[in-house]
């Protein structure tokens, strides 16, 4: 049975707000204590929710909100984030690679790109480690990493399905494949070239200042090139199954405890896990070492996601029901392309972007046709927002923490969750206004 939000007080969003605090403060307060325990106040927090749910609404749809949220939302959010983080990091971009402004804006530019066409998470895990390795030796690359994951893991996502998780949900629910590119290409040109412009300027101030960098830890191979070339074809079928399950429609449904499991969706996820697998045997040996491969990043990104899925499930429910729940003042604001643009893309930042757009599409009216007809300005004002805002914290899109949790893991002291906040609000935040000013009135 579907989970009422009409029904839920703001009490229930508790448990998600206490999850956000930990990941915010937490790593700062106490770095070591959340180092080792992370899962484990992850896993309070989610208990936090459930216990009390199983009290008020017994444990049989506490058991359909698990499975829903499971099948539905968390395993293929993770299998098909394990299938590309496995693949991409089984190819080795070898070279004589140096962090120089013109490397690393050209770099992100070539990820802007491919984010469309293999995903935001692919193009992140493909390009992030030898950015990192090129700027390895610089005093200062934390802010590389943070414009990386605004431009790659965000932004250069917003013309196709296959680029960012929201416009896929909206794929499924029956927009075109390229309407978001015809609707969003000015929209995603003009913020990849101001960012990239900005990001140049910074970072030649920074390289001018730095003066002579020190030794690299990491000396690159004279010889440009690619190791492990044989993960692309993984890669390629990791994107083509994608795009199956949005285009083949078998009309086959199990039912698993109340949660409809479609049969694309099910052979999708089979064959995203037997590319992993596929991907670990078939890579050469030494690849992954070369490019200090590690399961860690992965493990965090699993751990706290779950929590995350699991805890902001009344927030959803609560924002579907629109002007019937508590957050009716926020329905009652949604009367222009700008206003949708700003509320999908605010909690987008605090939530996961593809739910949340989920959510304001149902707001919208939830006929694809429809909002792709008269509608269009809001669907493009839904899809901008949930897309370029998930850039706005490190919890807005599943490859902004996987491309934190890699730097750190490689020596970079990247931003506490606020102070990225804090970059995010000083760059991102006015050249959004700007563009929301421009073609989202």
């Amino acid at each position: 049975m579907a989970l009422s939000g009409a029904e839920l007080g703001l009490a229930w969003a508790a448990p998600f707000a206490g999850l956000l605090t930990s990941i915010a403060v937490m790593p700062l307060a106490a770095p070591a204590f959340w180092h080792h325990h992370f899962g484990k106040i992850a896993a309070a927090w989610t208990l936090a929710l459930l216990i009390p749910f199983a009290l008020s609404f017994g444990l049989a749809q506490t058991g359909g909100v698990l499975v829903h949220t499971l099948v539905e939302e968390y395993l293929p959010f993770t299998i098909l984030l394990g299938a590309l983080y496995t693949t991409a990091g089984g190819i080795f971009i070898r070279g004589n690679l140096h962090g120089s402004p013109a490397l690393n804006a050209g770099l992100m530019a070539l990820g802007a790109v491919l984010a469309s066409f293999m995903g935001t998470t692919g193009a992140s895990m493909l390009l992030i480690r030898p950015l990192i390795r090129a700027n390895d030796n610089r005093r200062h690359n934390a802010h590389v990493v943070v414009f990386f994951i605004f431009v790659v893991s965000n932004v250069g996502g917003s013309l196709t399905p296959l680029g960012d998780p929201p416009l896929f949900l909206g794929f499924l629910q029956g927009v075109s494949f390229f309407w978001t590119a015809g609707h969003l290409w000015a929209e995603t040109l003009f913020l990849l070239v101001a960012l990239l412009a900005v990001f140049w300027v910074l970072d030649a101030w920074l390289y001018r200042k730095e003066g002579i960098t020190p030794t690299d830890p990491t000396p690159d191979a004279p010889r440009l090139g690619l190791e492990g070339t044989i993960n692309l074809l993984p890669l390629a079928v990791a994107v083509g199954l994608v795009l199956m399950s949005g285009t083949w429609k078998p009309g086959i449904v199990f039912d698993l405890w109340g949660t409809p499991l479609p049969l694309q969706a099910l052979v999708r996820d089979i064959g995203l896990v037997a590319v992993t697998l596929a991907s670990l045997w078939l890579t050469p040996a030494g690849v992954r070492e070369k490019n200090q491969f590690s399961w860690a990043p992965m493990q965090e990104v699993a751990k706290l996601f779950i929590a995350i899925f699991l805890t902001m499930v009344p927030v959803i429910a609560m924002l579907k029901a629109g002007p019937a729940g508590v957050f009716a003042p926020l329905a009652g604001m949604l009367d222009s392309p700008l206003a949708y643009f700003w509320l999908t893309g605010g909690l987008s930042s605090v939530l996961d972007n593809a739910p949340t757009y989920l959510a304001f599409f149902n707001l919208a009216g939830g006929n694809a046709q429809a909002l792709m007809g008269e509608g269009a300005a809001v669907l493009a004002a839904i899809s901008g927002g949930a897309v370029f805002m998930g850039a706005m914290t490190y919890i807005g899109n599943a490859p902004n923490f996987m491309v934190k949790a890699i730097a750190e893991e490689r020596g970079v002291k990247m931003p506490s969750f606020g102070g990225y906040l804090l970059w995010s609000g000083a760059v991102l935040l006015p050249l959004l206004f700007v563009m929301a000013w421009i073609w989202m009135r």
